[in-house]
């Protein structure tokens, strides 16, 4: 399944089934699993480890080293799980060891064209990277969460699970989870309501969500008074909310 004019190297790891099309470049140091795809004219450098039954389009730069000036060349890497889409001209880069060493991508995500994901960044399963979204190092990504396109997020910044950042959206802060923001800086504009329903969020939970999000938002109160109150509604998606800001090392957006 490997393309004559390919080119692999012989310390490269292939799982079955891996199809490799013309001119692309697959280097030492690389682990890839069944049945993964991998486009004309893409490169994959290691030591990179990615999963089964991704689909890498042509053109796309992975595991490249890191765009960090401290980067000295040791054996950072990255790792990606499985069934991943990963569209024309997207650059995903190799951790750092002033981090955890990796830069890592979970399961059953669609990324499309152009987008950047910069060394250390962790991201999560089922989120969705619109064409031109850009994480720079050390952003961490949760679960179900969406990226408008041409959002931008600063490093070091977190976006919650079944969060949403409209198009051009400019993330300096954290995106508690369940929150639809938009903007230049980024500002919370509610929660991702119709996200959350086409994910089946019962009507129970909503409503929870939504005291809670009028608590930090709307009441005026102090941000340790609001949190108290929000874990106080016994709900899980409330307490996955406060904890969310609790942790906050940049503060959230406002």
């Amino acid at each position: 399944m490997i393309d004559p004019r390919a080119v692999v190297h012989p310390e490269a790891r292939l799982g079955e089934g891996v199809r490799v099309e013309p001119f692309a470049v697959i280097g030492p140091g690389v682990e890839i699993g069944d049945h993964t795809w991998i486009g004309a004219h893409a490169v994959v450098k290691g030591p990179t480890r990615i999963g089964a039954h991704n689909k890498i389009y042509q053109f796309a730069s992975v595991g490249e080293v890191p765009q960090d000036k401290k980067y000295a060349g040791e054996p950072t890497r990255l790792e990606i799980g499985d069934h991943n889409v990963i569209r024309e001209y997207c650059t995903i880069n190799r951790g750092t060891v002033q981090d955890r060493g990796v830069t890592r991508i979970g399961h059953h995500n669609w990324i499309m064209a152009y987008v950047h994901i910069a060394h250390d960044c962790q991201v999560g399963d089922h989120t969705i990277f619109a064409n031109n979204a850009s994480l720079a190092g050390h952003v961490q990504v949760e679960d179900y969460a969406i990226l408008g396109g041409f959002t931008l997020v600063h490093q070091f910044c977190r976006i919650g699970a079944h969060a949403f950042t409209a198009m051009g959206s400019a993330v300096t802060k954290d995106v508690p989870p369940f929150l639809m923001v938009a903007g230049n800086p980024a500002r919370a504009r509610g929660l991702n309501q119709e996200g959350l329903r086409r994910r089946g969020f019962a009507a129970e939970a909503m409503a929870c969500l939504k005291r809670a999000y009028r608590e930090v938002y709307r009441n005026g109160r102090s941000l340790g008074e609001a949190l108290a109150t929000v874990r106080a509604l016994g709900c899980p998606e409330a307490r996955r909310f406060a904890d969310f800001i609790a942790a906050s090392e940049r503060g959230i957006v406002r």
